[in-house]
């Protein structure tokens, strides 16, 4: 797990981020399990951009890094 975002004292999302693998880490889930975080990203530099709201989602889920990026704003 590279990064850890904590809101209002509880980790809030996850963050896994690889340049270009696609194949979603088994880590992922067994940390968002151990943390209680309610989101896991795997965050991908080389896919390409989806209109899709990446926190709609609660399982471990593969978002491309323009994605992400503009949603954290």
């Amino acid at each position: 797990m590279d990064f850890v975002v904590i809101r209002d004292g509880e980790p809030w999302f996850l963050v896994e981020a690889k340049h270009g693998d696609t194949k979603l880490s088994k880590n992922l889930a067994y940390f968002q399990q151990q943390t209680g975080a309610p989101h896991a990203f795997q965050v991908s530099m080389q896919a390409d951009y989806i209109d899709a709201d990446c926190f709609a989602r609660h399982d471990p889920t593969l978002v491309p890094a323009r994605t992400f990026f503009a949603q954290l704003f």
